[in-house]
Protein backbone atom coordinates (compact mmCIF):
# COMPACT_ATOMS: atom_id res chain seq x y z
CA UNK A 1 0.00 0.00 0.00
CA UNK A 2 2.73 2.30 -0.09
CA UNK A 3 2.30 5.65 -1.89
CA UNK A 4 -1.27 4.58 -2.04
CA UNK A 5 -4.13 6.38 -0.62
CA UNK A 6 -5.58 4.63 2.87
CA UNK A 7 -8.63 4.43 1.95
CA UNK A 8 -9.73 2.26 -1.39
CA UNK A 9 -13.60 2.53 -2.45
CA UNK A 10 -14.07 -0.94 -3.81
CA UNK A 11 -17.27 -1.35 -6.12
CA UNK A 12 -18.60 -5.28 -5.60
CA UNK A 13 -21.29 -6.72 -7.66
CA UNK A 14 -23.44 -9.54 -6.83
CA UNK A 15 -21.12 -11.62 -8.12
CA UNK A 16 -19.25 -11.17 -5.24
CA UNK A 17 -15.07 -11.71 -5.43
CA UNK A 18 -14.95 -12.82 -8.82
CA UNK A 19 -15.92 -9.99 -10.46
CA UNK A 20 -13.50 -7.66 -9.09
CA UNK A 21 -10.53 -6.74 -10.93
CA UNK A 22 -6.97 -7.25 -9.99
CA UNK A 23 -6.37 -3.98 -8.51
CA UNK A 24 -9.76 -4.37 -6.04
CA UNK A 25 -7.92 -8.14 -5.05
CA UNK A 26 -4.76 -6.43 -4.39
CA UNK A 27 -6.89 -4.09 -2.27
CA UNK A 28 -8.55 -6.47 -0.38
CA UNK A 29 -5.32 -8.39 0.57
CA UNK A 30 -3.47 -5.50 1.63
CA UNK A 31 -6.36 -4.36 3.71
CA UNK A 32 -5.95 -4.67 7.67
CA UNK A 33 -9.89 -3.24 7.85
CA UNK A 34 -12.48 -3.87 5.34
CA UNK A 35 -15.91 -2.02 6.04
CA UNK A 36 -19.04 -2.58 4.26
CA UNK A 37 -22.81 -2.95 4.46
CA UNK A 38 -23.42 -6.80 6.42
CA UNK A 39 -24.52 -8.02 2.38
CA UNK A 40 -21.46 -6.53 1.10
CA UNK A 41 -19.32 -8.57 3.70
CA UNK A 42 -21.65 -11.80 3.08
CA UNK A 43 -20.15 -12.01 -0.53
CA UNK A 44 -16.55 -11.61 0.24
CA UNK A 45 -16.45 -14.27 2.71
CA UNK A 46 -13.96 -14.97 5.28
CA UNK A 47 -10.94 -12.60 5.36
CA UNK A 48 -7.36 -12.01 6.98
CA UNK A 49 -8.42 -8.39 7.35
CA UNK A 50 -10.73 -7.11 10.45
CA UNK A 51 -13.84 -6.94 9.22
CA UNK A 52 -16.40 -3.96 10.08
CA UNK A 53 -19.73 -3.88 9.39
CA UNK A 54 -21.07 0.26 8.25
CA UNK A 55 -23.51 1.47 10.29
CA UNK A 56 -27.00 3.07 9.75
CA UNK A 57 -27.55 5.53 8.71
CA UNK A 58 -24.50 5.97 6.46
CA UNK A 59 -23.10 9.23 7.73
CA UNK A 60 -22.44 7.65 10.74
CA UNK A 61 -19.70 5.04 9.42
CA UNK A 62 -17.81 8.43 8.61
CA UNK A 63 -16.73 8.52 11.67
CA UNK A 64 -15.97 5.03 12.30
CA UNK A 65 -13.62 4.87 9.16
CA UNK A 66 -12.53 8.50 10.37
CA UNK A 67 -11.07 6.25 13.50
CA UNK A 68 -8.88 3.95 11.28
CA UNK A 69 -6.71 6.66 9.91
CA UNK A 70 -3.66 5.65 8.19
CA UNK A 71 -4.24 1.80 8.40
CA UNK A 72 -5.13 0.49 4.94
CA UNK A 73 -9.16 0.24 4.74
CA UNK A 74 -10.89 -1.02 2.26
CA UNK A 75 -14.48 0.23 1.85
CA UNK A 76 -17.17 -2.40 -0.02
CA UNK A 77 -19.90 -0.19 -1.93
CA UNK A 78 -21.97 -0.99 -4.63
CA UNK A 79 -21.20 -1.40 -8.35
CA UNK A 80 -19.77 2.00 -9.40
CA UNK A 81 -18.89 4.17 -6.26
CA UNK A 82 -19.83 7.53 -7.81
CA UNK A 83 -23.19 6.74 -9.90
CA UNK A 84 -25.64 7.23 -6.96
CA UNK A 85 -23.44 5.71 -4.70
CA UNK A 86 -21.21 6.20 -1.58
CA UNK A 87 -18.37 7.59 -3.19
CA UNK A 88 -19.86 11.35 -3.30
CA UNK A 89 -20.70 11.00 0.62
CA UNK A 90 -17.24 9.92 1.34
CA UNK A 91 -15.17 12.06 -0.77
CA UNK A 92 -16.83 14.96 0.24
CA UNK A 93 -15.88 13.76 4.27
CA UNK A 94 -12.03 13.17 3.18
CA UNK A 95 -9.33 15.02 0.90
CA UNK A 96 -8.69 13.61 -2.52
CA UNK A 97 -5.51 12.46 -1.34
CA UNK A 98 -6.90 10.01 1.03
CA UNK A 99 -8.84 7.90 -1.11
CA UNK A 100 -9.01 6.30 -4.36
CA UNK A 101 -11.92 4.24 -6.22
CA UNK A 102 -12.10 1.07 -8.33
CA UNK A 103 -15.39 1.10 -9.76
CA UNK A 104 -16.91 -2.36 -11.23
CA UNK A 105 -20.22 -2.24 -13.59
CA UNK A 106 -23.29 -0.18 -12.35
CA UNK A 107 -26.36 -1.75 -11.45
CA UNK A 108 -27.25 1.05 -14.12
CA UNK A 109 -25.38 -0.36 -16.70
CA UNK A 110 -26.12 -4.34 -15.96
CA UNK A 111 -29.85 -3.47 -16.20
CA UNK A 112 -29.97 -1.27 -19.09
CA UNK A 113 -27.61 -4.22 -20.50
CA UNK A 114 -30.41 -7.14 -19.80
CA UNK A 115 -33.44 -4.01 -21.63
CA UNK A 116 -31.25 -3.66 -24.73
CA UNK A 117 -31.99 0.39 -23.84
CA UNK A 118 -28.93 2.82 -24.97
CA UNK A 119 -28.38 4.19 -21.46
CA UNK A 120 -27.85 7.33 -22.65
CA UNK A 121 -31.57 7.76 -23.90
CA UNK A 122 -32.92 6.47 -20.26
CA UNK A 123 -33.06 8.36 -17.24
CA UNK A 124 -30.65 7.00 -14.55
CA UNK A 125 -31.99 7.42 -10.74
CA UNK A 126 -31.09 6.38 -7.20
CA UNK A 127 -34.46 6.68 -5.38
CA UNK A 128 -32.62 4.19 -2.48
CA UNK A 129 -32.45 7.26 -0.30
CA UNK A 130 -35.12 9.69 -1.94
CA UNK A 131 -38.18 10.05 -2.52
CA UNK A 132 -40.47 8.65 -5.01
CA UNK A 133 -41.93 12.37 -5.38
CA UNK A 134 -38.21 12.85 -7.65
CA UNK A 135 -39.89 10.95 -10.40
CA UNK A 136 -42.56 13.55 -10.72
CA UNK A 137 -41.59 16.01 -13.14
CA UNK A 138 -40.04 13.26 -15.63
CA UNK A 139 -42.92 11.22 -15.89
CA UNK A 140 -43.83 11.33 -19.51
CA UNK A 141 -45.45 8.87 -22.29
CA UNK A 142 -42.86 6.53 -23.83
CA UNK A 143 -40.18 7.40 -21.18
CA UNK A 144 -37.87 4.82 -19.58
CA UNK A 145 -36.37 4.74 -16.49
CA UNK A 146 -33.77 3.18 -14.58
CA UNK A 147 -34.27 3.43 -10.38
CA UNK A 148 -32.67 2.00 -7.40
CA UNK A 149 -34.69 1.33 -4.47
CA UNK A 150 -34.26 0.96 -1.23
CA UNK A 151 -35.44 -2.68 -0.74
CA UNK A 152 -38.16 -5.19 -2.18
CA UNK A 153 -41.23 -3.32 -0.55
CA UNK A 154 -40.26 -0.09 -2.58
CA UNK A 155 -41.43 -1.57 -5.64
CA UNK A 156 -45.24 -1.10 -4.10
CA UNK A 157 -44.60 2.32 -3.29
CA UNK A 158 -43.44 3.07 -6.77
CA UNK A 159 -46.20 1.09 -8.16
CA UNK A 160 -48.27 3.16 -6.21
CA UNK A 161 -46.78 6.46 -7.19
CA UNK A 162 -47.38 5.54 -10.67
CA UNK A 163 -50.91 4.57 -10.39
CA UNK A 164 -51.84 7.76 -8.56
CA UNK A 165 -49.91 10.42 -11.10
CA UNK A 166 -52.08 8.74 -13.88
CA UNK A 167 -49.28 6.47 -15.19
CA UNK A 168 -50.94 3.34 -13.85
CA UNK A 169 -50.67 1.46 -17.61
CA UNK A 170 -46.57 1.32 -17.35
CA UNK A 171 -44.61 -1.60 -17.62
CA UNK A 172 -42.20 -2.64 -14.51
CA UNK A 173 -39.25 -4.62 -15.27
CA UNK A 174 -38.10 -6.05 -11.67
CA UNK A 175 -34.43 -7.02 -11.41
CA UNK A 176 -33.12 -8.46 -8.42
CA UNK A 177 -29.63 -9.11 -7.05
CA UNK A 178 -28.64 -8.36 -10.62
CA UNK A 179 -25.53 -9.90 -11.50
CA UNK A 180 -25.00 -12.15 -9.23
CA UNK A 181 -26.08 -15.95 -9.24
CA UNK A 182 -29.61 -15.04 -7.40
CA UNK A 183 -30.58 -12.87 -10.05
CA UNK A 184 -34.33 -12.31 -11.13
CA UNK A 185 -35.74 -10.71 -13.87
CA UNK A 186 -39.54 -10.17 -14.04
CA UNK A 187 -41.81 -8.35 -15.92
CA UNK A 188 -44.95 -7.07 -14.43
CA UNK A 189 -47.60 -4.51 -14.89
CA UNK A 190 -48.39 -1.37 -12.22
CA UNK A 191 -51.30 -3.53 -10.99
CA UNK A 192 -48.92 -6.53 -10.50
CA UNK A 193 -46.27 -4.81 -8.58
CA UNK A 194 -48.49 -3.14 -6.00
CA UNK A 195 -48.49 -6.89 -4.77
CA UNK A 196 -45.19 -6.90 -3.63
CA UNK A 197 -43.50 -9.91 -2.60
CA UNK A 198 -39.68 -8.54 -4.35
CA UNK A 199 -36.45 -8.52 -2.41
CA UNK A 200 -33.48 -6.76 -1.69
CA UNK A 201 -31.58 -5.71 -3.79
CA UNK A 202 -33.58 -4.18 -5.69
CA UNK A 203 -34.01 -2.24 -9.47
CA UNK A 204 -36.59 -1.38 -11.37
CA UNK A 205 -36.88 -0.43 -14.87
CA UNK A 206 -39.78 1.26 -15.83
CA UNK A 207 -41.34 2.01 -19.77
CA UNK A 208 -44.18 4.53 -19.08
CA UNK A 209 -47.39 4.59 -19.97
CA UNK A 210 -50.59 6.73 -19.22
CA UNK A 211 -52.70 9.91 -19.37
CA UNK A 212 -51.22 11.40 -16.33
CA UNK A 213 -50.42 15.10 -16.28
CA UNK A 214 -47.28 15.82 -17.80
CA UNK A 215 -45.14 18.54 -16.11
CA UNK A 216 -43.70 21.20 -18.59
CA UNK A 217 -39.46 21.39 -19.24
CA UNK A 218 -40.44 25.12 -19.76
CA UNK A 219 -40.85 27.89 -16.79
CA UNK A 220 -44.69 29.02 -16.12
CA UNK A 221 -45.65 25.43 -15.53
CA UNK A 222 -49.64 25.44 -14.58
CA UNK A 223 -51.05 26.72 -10.89
CA UNK A 224 -52.63 24.02 -10.27
CA UNK A 225 -49.76 21.98 -9.88
CA UNK A 226 -49.35 24.44 -6.58
CA UNK A 227 -50.91 24.30 -3.19
CA UNK A 228 -51.60 27.72 -2.69
CA UNK A 229 -54.17 30.51 -0.38
CA UNK A 230 -54.41 32.61 -3.35
CA UNK A 231 -51.23 33.99 -3.28
CA UNK A 232 -48.44 32.68 -5.59
CA UNK A 233 -46.91 34.48 -8.46
CA UNK A 234 -49.04 33.41 -11.17
CA UNK A 235 -47.99 31.06 -14.32
CA UNK A 236 -47.78 34.04 -16.95
CA UNK A 237 -45.85 36.37 -14.66
CA UNK A 238 -43.43 33.80 -13.47
CA UNK A 239 -42.46 33.02 -16.51
CA UNK A 240 -41.36 36.13 -17.12
CA UNK A 241 -39.73 36.50 -13.74
CA UNK A 242 -38.05 33.11 -14.15
CA UNK A 243 -36.97 34.52 -17.28
CA UNK A 244 -35.34 37.56 -15.74
CA UNK A 245 -33.97 35.07 -12.88
CA UNK A 246 -32.23 33.03 -15.62
CA UNK A 247 -31.38 30.22 -13.66
CA UNK A 248 -27.75 28.46 -14.83
CA UNK A 249 -26.32 25.03 -13.18
CA UNK A 250 -25.15 25.16 -10.12
CA UNK A 251 -26.61 28.70 -8.73
CA UNK A 252 -28.33 29.35 -5.52
CA UNK A 253 -31.05 31.26 -5.41
CA UNK A 254 -32.56 33.54 -2.71
CA UNK A 255 -36.19 33.40 -2.54
CA UNK A 256 -37.78 36.21 -0.20
CA UNK A 257 -41.40 36.17 0.62
CA UNK A 258 -41.82 33.15 -0.72
CA UNK A 259 -45.82 33.10 -1.00
CA UNK A 260 -46.47 29.43 -2.22
CA UNK A 261 -43.08 28.57 -3.11
CA UNK A 262 -43.62 28.50 -6.79
CA UNK A 263 -40.47 30.79 -8.26
CA UNK A 264 -38.20 28.67 -5.89
CA UNK A 265 -39.73 25.20 -7.13
CA UNK A 266 -39.26 26.54 -10.85
CA UNK A 267 -36.04 27.28 -10.25
CA UNK A 268 -34.52 24.22 -8.59
CA UNK A 269 -36.81 22.60 -11.60
CA UNK A 270 -34.39 24.25 -14.21
CA UNK A 271 -31.82 21.82 -13.06
CA UNK A 272 -30.73 19.23 -10.64
CA UNK A 273 -27.73 21.30 -9.33
CA UNK A 274 -30.24 24.35 -9.15
CA UNK A 275 -30.81 24.97 -5.16
CA UNK A 276 -32.57 27.65 -3.24
CA UNK A 277 -33.60 29.38 0.32
CA UNK A 278 -37.25 30.44 0.24
CA UNK A 279 -37.70 32.90 3.77
CA UNK A 280 -41.43 33.65 4.60
CA UNK A 281 -42.63 35.24 7.21
CA UNK A 282 -46.53 33.37 7.77
CA UNK A 283 -46.59 29.70 9.16
CA UNK A 284 -49.65 28.69 7.37
CA UNK A 285 -47.68 29.45 4.23
CA UNK A 286 -44.24 28.09 5.10
CA UNK A 287 -46.28 24.64 5.13
CA UNK A 288 -47.66 25.36 1.76
CA UNK A 289 -44.38 26.32 0.25
CA UNK A 290 -42.96 22.73 2.10
CA UNK A 291 -45.63 20.99 0.80
CA UNK A 292 -45.45 22.01 -2.99
CA UNK A 293 -41.29 21.68 -2.35
CA UNK A 294 -42.09 17.61 -1.28
CA UNK A 295 -44.52 17.44 -4.31
CA UNK A 296 -41.98 18.06 -6.36
CA UNK A 297 -39.93 15.88 -4.93
CA UNK A 298 -36.97 19.20 -3.85
CA UNK A 299 -36.31 19.02 -0.49
CA UNK A 300 -32.78 17.94 -1.04
CA UNK A 301 -32.56 21.29 -3.09
CA UNK A 302 -34.95 24.02 -1.77
CA UNK A 303 -34.43 24.68 1.81
CA UNK A 304 -37.51 26.82 3.37
CA UNK A 305 -37.16 29.43 6.50
CA UNK A 306 -39.57 30.85 8.45
CA UNK A 307 -38.89 34.42 9.61
CA UNK A 308 -38.35 37.90 8.20
CA UNK A 309 -35.55 38.79 5.86
CA UNK A 310 -32.64 39.44 5.76
CA UNK A 311 -32.03 38.35 9.61
CA UNK A 312 -33.60 34.85 8.67
CA UNK A 313 -31.29 34.22 5.54
CA UNK A 314 -27.92 34.98 8.15
CA UNK A 315 -27.04 31.21 7.55
CA UNK A 316 -28.10 30.71 3.63
CA UNK A 317 -25.56 29.93 1.30
CA UNK A 318 -24.51 32.98 -0.58
CA UNK A 319 -27.09 33.89 -3.58
CA UNK A 320 -26.36 33.60 -7.10
CA UNK A 321 -29.96 35.03 -8.13
CA UNK A 322 -32.16 36.86 -5.54
CA UNK A 323 -35.75 37.80 -6.06
CA UNK A 324 -38.44 39.68 -4.11
CA UNK A 325 -41.70 38.32 -4.06
CA UNK A 326 -42.63 40.26 -1.22
CA UNK A 327 -41.54 42.35 2.04
CA UNK A 328 -40.57 44.93 -0.53
CA UNK A 329 -39.16 47.98 0.95
CA UNK A 330 -36.65 50.66 0.83
CA UNK A 331 -34.78 48.56 3.51
CA UNK A 332 -35.12 45.45 1.53
CA UNK A 333 -33.84 47.10 -1.73
CA UNK A 334 -30.73 48.45 0.28
CA UNK A 335 -29.75 45.22 1.70
CA UNK A 336 -30.07 43.03 -2.11
CA UNK A 337 -28.19 45.76 -3.57
CA UNK A 338 -25.42 45.12 -1.12
CA UNK A 339 -25.14 41.78 -2.66
CA UNK A 340 -22.00 41.05 -4.30
CA UNK A 341 -21.15 42.30 -8.01
CA UNK A 342 -22.31 39.82 -10.39
CA UNK A 343 -26.05 39.17 -8.31
CA UNK A 344 -28.87 38.91 -10.14
CA UNK A 345 -31.52 40.86 -8.53
CA UNK A 346 -35.48 40.52 -9.65
CA UNK A 347 -38.72 42.37 -7.76
CA UNK A 348 -41.97 42.09 -8.67
CA UNK A 349 -44.59 45.06 -7.25
CA UNK A 350 -48.17 45.11 -7.55
CA UNK A 351 -48.83 48.74 -5.49
CA UNK A 352 -48.67 51.79 -5.96
CA UNK A 353 -46.08 52.24 -2.92
CA UNK A 354 -44.13 49.15 -4.03
CA UNK A 355 -43.74 50.44 -7.64
CA UNK A 356 -42.50 53.80 -6.45
CA UNK A 357 -39.36 52.00 -4.43
CA UNK A 358 -38.98 50.34 -7.42
CA UNK A 359 -38.14 53.06 -10.02
CA UNK A 360 -36.53 54.44 -7.45
CA UNK A 361 -33.99 51.69 -7.80
CA UNK A 362 -34.13 51.39 -11.17
CA UNK A 363 -32.83 55.27 -11.16
CA UNK A 364 -30.13 54.22 -9.03
CA UNK A 365 -28.73 50.84 -10.08
CA UNK A 366 -29.97 50.34 -13.13
CA UNK A 367 -31.94 47.79 -14.84
CA UNK A 368 -34.99 47.21 -16.47
CA UNK A 369 -38.29 48.70 -15.17
CA UNK A 370 -40.92 46.40 -17.10
CA UNK A 371 -44.93 46.74 -16.69
CA UNK A 372 -46.69 43.61 -17.44
CA UNK A 373 -50.43 44.22 -17.90
CA UNK A 374 -52.11 40.39 -18.72
CA UNK A 375 -55.81 39.98 -19.63
CA UNK A 376 -57.91 36.96 -20.26
CA UNK A 377 -60.69 36.29 -22.35
CA UNK A 378 -64.40 36.00 -19.92
CA UNK A 379 -67.62 35.76 -20.55
CA UNK A 380 -69.60 39.13 -20.90
CA UNK A 381 -72.95 38.42 -21.16
CA UNK A 382 -73.70 35.89 -24.40
CA UNK A 383 -70.00 37.45 -25.75
CA UNK A 384 -66.79 37.82 -24.19
CA UNK A 385 -64.51 40.45 -23.73
CA UNK A 386 -61.11 41.16 -21.71
CA UNK A 387 -60.63 40.82 -18.12
CA UNK A 388 -57.86 42.41 -16.85
CA UNK A 389 -55.23 41.31 -14.31
CA UNK A 390 -53.63 43.61 -11.52
CA UNK A 391 -50.20 45.14 -13.06
CA UNK A 392 -47.41 43.66 -12.44
CA UNK A 393 -44.06 45.88 -12.19
CA UNK A 394 -40.71 43.92 -12.53
CA UNK A 395 -37.49 45.42 -12.02
CA UNK A 396 -34.50 43.11 -13.14
CA UNK A 397 -31.00 43.97 -12.69
CA UNK A 398 -27.40 42.40 -12.30
CA UNK A 399 -25.42 44.47 -9.93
Amino acid sequence: MANLPWITIIGLGEDGPEGLPPASRDALAAAEIIMGPARHLALIGPTNAQQVEWPVPFADGIDVLRGHGGRPVAVLVSGDPFWYGAGRAMSKAFGRDAWRAIPVPSVFSLVSSRMGWPIEDTLCIGLHARPFEQLRAKLAPGRRIIATLRDGPAVSGVAHFLRDTGFGGSTLTVCEAVGGPREVVTQVSVAEALKGGFSHPVTVAVELHGTGEVIPLASGRPDALFQTDGVMTKRPVRALTLSALAPRAGEHLWDIGGGSGSIAVEWALADRTCTATVVETRADRVALIRANVESFGLTDQVTVLEGMAPGAMADAPPANAVFIGGGLSPEMLQFVTALPKGTRVVANAVTLEAEAHLAQAQGSFGGDLMRIEIAHAQPLGPKRGWTSAYPVVQWSVTL
